[in-house]
């Protein structure tokens, strides 16, 4: 049996392709969700993962599912911080609950399934951290002022927690994906799609989460110890620094 990885929001998109592709690999895996517990188990049955449903906006709930995780498939020394929500709306008319929600999610969520990993993973000099956060955190969005500002803030956690993390054996990294073909962007306008991103995309397609995937291996093999407090751009060159 492989390291123990957990993923978040680990059944659909990006993290369900994560997910297969640390199977695949020969780790064993904790797919973590919060809603759609039929695409879940839908997921669970073909794949064979092993699903864990909690919120990961709230502590105790990811320190319960955890110690789940633990006792069913031994511990975890991997963790990717996938999960992630959008309450989308021009800033004058954004409310505090779609401002909450989406720091609550997308950025807590690193500190609340973190957090109780850390001392276990200091404790056996190991850990692989990985934070998908996007680049709309890199150079903002109209309209996602709550979405920007917290998959900004990600990249922040993971740089300084890399610092932290250096002389335990634990690196902790992100990943900024554009836009990729999952169902999100899929419900996206097709002429929207065709007229207003695919143009803005020098790669002139979507990326695929497959794509994505293939970064985390990359990240959390043991061979990458040398790499921590890093952001790996994945965005067909619409961005870069």
């Amino acid at each position: 049996m492989g390291r123990v990885a957990i993923v978040t929001g680990g059944t659909r998109g990006i993290g369900g392709a994560v997910s297969k592709a640390l199977q695949a690999a020969g780790y064993t895996v904790a797919a973590n969700f919060a809603g759609n517990a039929a695409a879940a188990e839908a997921f669970r049955d073909e794949t064979g993962i092993a699903i864990y449903r909690w919120d990961v906006s709230s502590y105790e709930a990811c320190r319960d599912g955890i110690e789940r995780v633990a006792a069913d498939l031994g511990p975890v020394d991997i963790l990717v911080n996938n999960a992630g929500i959008t309450r989308d709306a021009m800033f004058h008319k954004m409310t505090p609950d779609d401002w909450s929600a989406v720091i609550g999610t997308n950025l807590n969520g690193l500190f609340n399934m973190t957090h109780p990993l850390w001392p276990g993973m200091r404790e056996r000099r190991f850990g692989r951290i990985v934070n998908i956060s996007s680049i709309n955190g890199q150079k903002g969005q109209a309209g996602q002022v709550n979405y920007s500002a917290s998959k900004a803030g990600d990249l922040g956690f993971t740089r300084a927690l890399a610092l932290e993390g250096a002389r335990s054996g634990i690196t902790v990294n992100a990943i900024c994906p554009g836009y990729v073909a999952t169902e999100m962007v899929r419900a996206i306008d097709p002429q929207v799609l065709k007229d207003r991103i695919l143009p803005q995309i020098p790669a002139g397609r979507l990326g695929e989460p497959e794509e994505i995937a293939r970064c985390v291996l990359f990240l959390v093999a043991d061979d990458a110890s040398f790499i921590t407090g890093a952001t790996l751009t994945a965005n067909g060159g619409q961005y870069m620094l």
